[in-house]
């Protein structure tokens, strides 16, 4: 390609500087390649005439002949321009020292930005473009490279935990799938892999596309925003179109790195969504919470009387079975409302009884409520407004949006937003200290229009109707929220249930494994996942640990049995809530790592942690059948010969490279 025209190089030279007040550096646009140095032995090269790029990690090529897209007021892709400028500043995301190099094509229609830094195995890319876009891609390719040989793998990661969603590890082979927000493909064999992700969800859906090839090693990958599918997120719309701020379309900033260990990436990635979107909620500073909800086996025979005899059940009979701070949340789940008459702003003398109760045997009243669904789905006023449910209902190509039972409600309307802040003055008014928000995703839809003109996205909408909601709140409650989007909810509530309605039996269990444990990661951007309430029920004793084991590897116990009658249930209890040794896992709240990450769409047997100076291993048996599992010494840092305490039983015995667990049970190892 021929040289820029000298004048047509210091217009562009002047515009490059304008836009970008921290330029050290600027240089004309030639034929050539353009090296991004960063980390040890790693770099970007982008070819300033072909519009792609190259990231080589350790001095291999892993992305191949990338190149960058958008749509929306026009398509526009690099590969078709052929003369680029580019920049060089100080990176300013707050992900430590490093530069920003910025290329701009020669139209400036379109900009690529890496966030570089010298001690890091991973960059950040973001893309600007002029005009209104619905959807951005920094990085696209067909050519993704492992350079590894044995079990690769490519995570399928869900938009949220609705429906019994799963989380998937497939052979990188049969790999073929769109996931939401973050990927990881990993040798499960040395844990080395790729992982990225967006970082920011307060604007766009982003999604992953990854297609693996016959060889499992290699294949294709689209990293972009603007991602809605009627499966995964819901949508029957296309993505909402994102409008320009001066003249430009942000994408989100994105990480791209490899990591020795994938699961660190995952953890990486998921410390990285915080510092880029800083979290809404005060921190939560009083303890790992615990507790009882009433979903768990009362539903919808919730009443005053039974939830008055689950109080005094913990106060009187389950005095071990405390947090740190010696407290229990005791949680009124959906048909609270059983114990009022004419709703919220009927006679609740009963759920005022119900707080003090609760408050005077030292516990913390809690309730349920869904802010962005009417269940109701007929004509009539919404609470604490005179304007008609119908006004409030989001819309997709005209018609309701009616998902999971719930119809969705507008976040942007001043009639969601007035009953919002309605319900929870008149839930501080009763003295409730906790409250379990759920089917969030509603919340989150794309609309054909919002009340709110400026708004144009579901994440938008999402985001302001949350805002509003830690507003009303002020730090004055502990907010769980159950069903929801599994990062974008992290800036607003305190704890998350990592998966949907899970019970006593095994395959309850077995499923909650697969989220946590593909989902762990989670743990560092909440302040506390949530396994679901226990429920025991009738199940034998080895499914009860399973199924107790199951949130404490999650990182915090909520209990659901029915403790208002007599059953075996009270029995489990007595033994399992009251264990000294499980109570101070409890106690930690933090989430276990996959030991192996092997198991597809079904549930993680082996996870670990390192909590208070001791290591453990838990081993799960989903089965009917006892199974031997191995326990590779390279991979849980347990020398063989090692003597471990078994939480359960409370004996002591040897690790010697393979563990034995009894059908459907669990056996959870903690060692120096």
């Amino acid at each position: 390609m021929n040289r820029l025209p000298i004048i047509k190089y210091f217009r562009l030279a002047i515009a490059c500087t304008l836009s970008c007040l921290l330029v050290v550096a600027t240089a004309k646009a030639q034929p050539g390649q353009l090296s991004i140095p960063f980390g040890k032995n790693n770099k970007i090269v982008f070819d300033l005439t072909a519009g792609i790029y190259t990231v080589h990690f350790g001095g291999k090529v892993y992305f191949n002949n990338a190149y960058v897209t958008a749509g929306g007021t026009e398509t526009i892709d690099s590969r078709a321009i052929h003369s680029w400028t580019y920049s060089v500043t100080t990176s300013g995301i707050g992900f430590g020292k490093g530069k920003l190099y910025t290329l701009t094509c020669d139209n400036r229609t379109m900009q690529l930005m890496f966030h570089v830094f010298p001690d890091k195995t991973y960059f950040v890319a973001e893309m600007r473009v002029k005009g209104a876009c619905n959807y951005m891609s920094p990085l696209t390719t067909d050519q993704v490279q492992l350079h590894e040989n044995g079990d690769n793998r490519a995570l399928f990661v869900p938009f949220d935990n609705d429906m019994w969603v799963r989380y998937d590890a497939k052979p990188v082979s049969k790999a073929d799938f769109t996931g939401s927000e973050v990927l990881a493909v990993y040798n499960n064999d040395h844990y080395k892999g790729l992982v990225m992700g967006s970082l920011e969800h307060t604007t766009w859906k982003s999604g992953i596309r990854f297609k693996g090839n016959d060889n499992n090693q290699d294949g294709s990958v689209a990293l972009y925003a603007g991602f809605t599918s009627t499966v995964i997120t819901h949508d029957s719309l296309p993505h909402g179109t994102v409008q320009p701020v001066d003249g430009y379309c942000r994408s989100p900033r994105m990480l791209i790195g490899l990591f020795s260990d994938w699961r660190d990436g995952m953890e990486q990635y998921a410390a990285m969504n915080v510092q880029a979107e800083p979290r809404v909620i005060n921190t939560w500073k009083k303890g790992v919470p615990m507790g009882w909800n009433s979903w768990g086996a009362l539903q919808t025979k919730l009443n005053a009387d039974n939830a008055g005899k689950i109080i005094d059940y913990f106060y009187d009979s389950c005095k071990a079975f405390r947090t740190s701070n010696k407290t229990l949340y005791i949680d009124l789940d959906s048909y609270w409302d059983n114990m009022t008459s004419g709703g919220i702003d009927g006679e609740t003398s009963q759920l005022a009884d119900f707080v003090k109760h609760c408050k005077a045997k030292g516990f913390k009243p809690g309730i349920y409520w869904a802010p962005f669904v009417d269940w109701g789905k007929y004509a009539r006023k919404v609470e604490g407004t005179d304007v008609d449910y119908t006004a409030t209902w989001v819309r997709q190509n005209g018609k309701v949006v009616d998902v999971d039972g719930g119809r969705a409600m507008d976040p942007t309307h001043p009639a969601t937003r007035k009953r919002l802040v309605h319900y929870f003055e008149r839930f501080k008014q009763l003295g409730f200290e906790m409250v379990k928000i759920d089917f969030l995703v509603h919340g989150a839809f794309e609309a054909d229009s919002f009340f709110d003109t400026k708004v144009t996205t579901g994440m938008q909408a999402f985001s302001s109707g949350m805002q509003l909601l830690d507003s009303v709140v002020n730090g004055k409650m502990l907010l769980y929220a159950a069903i929801s989007p599994n990062i974008a909810t992290a800036r607003y509530v305190h704890m998350r249930r990592i998966a949907c309605d899970a019970f006593s039996a095994i395959d309850n269990t077995e499923y909650t494994l697969n989220s946590t444990g593909y989902g762990w990661w989670q743990g560092k951007i909440y302040d506390f996942i949530d396994g679901d309430h226990v429920v025991f029920g009738h199940e034998s004793p080895g499914c009860n640990r399973a199924r107790l084991a199951s949130a404490l590897v999650t990182g915090t116990l909520i209990t659901g049995d029915d403790y208002a009658s007599y059953g075996p249930w009270k029995q489990a209890a007595a033994t399992l809530l009251q264990n000294q040794y499980l109570l101070q896992l409890a106690h930690s709240g933090k989430a276990f790592r996959p030991l192996l990450a092997d198991t597809g769409n079904k549930g993680v047997n082996v996870l670990v942690q390192q909590s208070g100076g001791y290591r453990y291993l838990a081993v799960f048996n989903f089965s009917n059948q006892d199974t031997v599992f191995s326990i590779p010494a390279n991979k849980t840092g347990i020398v063989s010969g090692t003597a471990a305490l078994e939480l359960f039983s409370g004996k002591t015995s040897v690790l010697n490279g393979s563990v034995k667990v009894p059908a459907t049970d669990v056996l959870i190892f903690r060692t120096k």
